[in-house]
């Protein structure tokens, strides 16, 4: 059996999220055979691999890496089509694809990390190959021969439901916020494999290019730090502090539903139910109330500070850290205080 692991990068590493993804991924294999049956498909050019990321994934339990070229930016579709492709170069791959993209092989997966892209790739996936797949998984029980038992959350994870996954393949997304990253305890070396995608004008009708920003090109649901906002922000221009609070420390400023409906922040922005949901180390909560739409994005945090002029907010209730007080007070204090500190290194 081979369960291929779609990666997402955060700048030069392993997105957290896909370490999670690595971490369940392992588990579908018996005993200790995490090392020889995981591969990694990673979507960039090659000097992005061999560096640091492979010497990570390795430390996940990879045993061999596919680094795919061809692809200019995210292309859903595309990734989707060489997974496909790989899927079906497995040797004891038996079951048609009706669709022409290739076999699925019997008794192997493809997991993905539930972000916005691992659900969208995987998707496509699924259409490609006419197979079956389950999104945002917390747990997956395997036998030598069988359906998959599994958990997944439905309704934003404010439910849990206990399902079976009968099929050729199985195609997995895992919730971001529900696997902790665990590193293999029979972790090998990694070897490179260079890919270079063959795909079709059509595959690549829908295609975004992504550039970096003021935060080196780190995505909300993939940071490790996020600065949020609320209404107690009180306007676009409102956001200054904690945008240079987010690039001090390496993270990205994440907002909450009404400071998209003023039309302060864009809605990629938003974390939440209707948004994206986020797993940082860190989620400094600054002016936000905290509705339980809200909190349902920010729960896999694993440390909240909240500020809050309101020490009766729900969100000032529900974090590890509550700072009372006017937040605009607070973030150019603790701005100047960071800085210093880099100062005098």
């Amino acid at each position: 059996m081979t369960v291929w692991c779609l990666i997402e990068l955060d700048g030069d590493a392993v997105a957290d999220a896909s370490l999670r993804a690595l971490t369940l991924a392992r588990g579908l294999l018996p005993g200790t055979a995490g090392a020889a049956g995981v591969a990694a498909v990673v979507f960039g050019a090659p000097p992005a691999l061999p560096g640091p990321p492979v010497a990570e994934l390795a430390a996940y339990g990879v045993g061999d890496v596919y680094l795919v070229s061809g692809i200019d930016g995210y292309a859903p579709r595309a990734w989707a089509r060489v997974l496909a492709e790989l899927l079906g170069r497995i040797p004891d791959s038996t079951a048609p694809d009706s669709t022409g993209g290739g076999p699925a092989g019997a008794g192997h997966a493809v997991v993905a990390a539930g972000t916005e892209h691992g659900n969208e790739v995987l998707a496509h996936l699924g259409a490609i190959t006419m197979l079956p797949m389950a999104a945002n998984c917390v747990a997956v029980s395997a036998s030598a021969a069988g359906p998959l038992d599994l958990v997944r959350q439905r309704w934003a994870g404010l439910l849990l439901e206990e399902a079976v996954l009968d099929a050729p393949a199985a195609l997995l997304t895992v919730a971001t916020d529900a696997v902790a990253a665990v590193p293999s305890p029979a972790a090998g070396a990694a070897v490179v494999h260079e890919v270079s995608a063959a795909v079709s004008d059509a595959d690549l009708l829908v295609r975004a290019v992504e550039t970096s920003g003021g935060t080196g090109g780190v995505s909300l649901a993939t940071a490790r730090v996020v600065v949020g906002g609320g209404r107690g922000v009180g306007s676009a221009e409102g956001f200054t502090p904690l945008e240079e609070l987010a690039t001090l420390l390496g993270g990205v400023v994440g907002v909450s539903r009404v400071v998209t409906s003023e039309g302060w922040r864009p809605h990629s922005m938003q974390v939440g139910q209707t948004g994206t949901k986020i797993t940082p180390d860190l989620y400094l909560a600054c002016g936000i109330s905290g509705a339980i739409q809200h909190f349902a994005g920010c729960a896999g945090a694993r440390h909240i500070i909240a500020i809050n002029t309101d020490a009766s907010a729900p969100m000032m209730t529900r974090a590890d850290y509550a700072v009372i007080g006017d937040l605009h007070e607070v973030l150019p204090v603790l701005v100047k205080a960071l800085q210093d500190r880099v100062l005098a290194r």
